[in-house]
């Protein structure tokens, strides 16, 4: 992807060198001891008692450079949706409201509530923001075979299709509709967003080659192979050793790769219905 000495959004909120605290295992008269120690020595007790409370932020460690240039990357790519989809939104009348993306180290507060690196990038529809923790973008070299910059490009764009679903009342429709059933009838509907999700990032990739002229030679196959990477199928049987279809949360690798393929080669909405017969 042509992104280099491109303009990136300003719509980045970067908490990278923040992190929650936490209070400390053991507290209590230990805890007034060390502080009673302190400040008979001089010092001021506070600083160590913050240290000590729940909710404080405190620094982490100093970003590296290749990290700044994944975080200008996704700036990037975050821009380009903002373009695409104020374009495809303003064509339909509407108004495309961005939405913010957060980067973040370790874990992360959320109007969807507390989230860690472990969870992966993930939007919230309360507060409107994408958050990604960059090091997942190392992760889908390492643990995944998701190879080149258009890789994390799909993944930031299907979060995006997240928020055009948001926008758009789907995903307060499924939220009610799940919250009426069983937990595998619930896993189907979420199965059927989250293709949606890939086929809009697919949508996207269309028009950000067609209006932009930022895709390059292998963009697409980048993609296709990181949406086949993270199918459900192919995670259960490396993590767990089988296949059980009744918890799929985000469908197939074949299901993800052939519904961001749709996107990509028809760059029409109305393609993208996945709630309609099979997936």
């Amino acid at each position: 992807m042509k992104w280099r000495d491109r303009e990136g959004s300003g719509n980045i909120e970067d908490r990278r060198g923040m992190s929650r605290g936490k209070m400390a295992v053991g507290g209590g008269i230990g805890t007034i001891v060390i502080a009673l120690i302190i400040l008979f020595l001089g010092g001021d007790p506070s600083q160590f008692l913050n240290g000590l409370t729940g909710g404080k932020e405190t620094q982490q460690a100093i970003s590296t450079p290749e990290e700044d240039q994944m975080a200008q990357f996704v700036s990037v790519v975050l821009k380009d949706t903002e373009t695409v989809w104020g374009k495809l939104f303003e064509e339909s009348n509407n108004t495309y409201h961005q939405p913010k993306l957060v980067l973040f180290r370790g874990e992360v507060e959320s109007a969807c509530g507390l989230a860690s690196t472990a969870s992966g990038p993930f939007y919230c529809p309360t507060d409107e923001k994408v958050y990604i923790d960059l090091s997942f973008c190392d992760q889908l070299k390492t643990q995944f075979g998701a190879y080149g910059d258009f890789a994390v490009a799909y993944v930031i764009a299907h979060e995006i299709g997240h928020h055009v679903q948001n926008q758009l009342g789907i995903l307060a429709k499924t939220d009610r509709q799940k919250s009426k059933l069983s937990t595998v009838k619930a896993n189907q509907i979420t199965v059927r967003v989250e293709l949606q999700a890939d086929f809009l990032a697919g949508m996207w990739a269309h028009y950000a080659g067609e209006m932009l002229h930022t895709l390059e030679a292998g963009d697409i196959d980048e993609a296709m192979n990181a949406a086949a990477a993270v199918g459900d199928d192919k995670l259960q049987m490396k993590y767990q050793g089988k296949v059980v279809p009744d918890a799929f949360t985000h469908g197939t690798s074949a299901q993800r790769r052939e519904w961001f393929r749709k996107g990509w080669e028809t760059g029409n909405i109305d393609q993208g219905d996945t709630f309609k017969g099979k997936i």
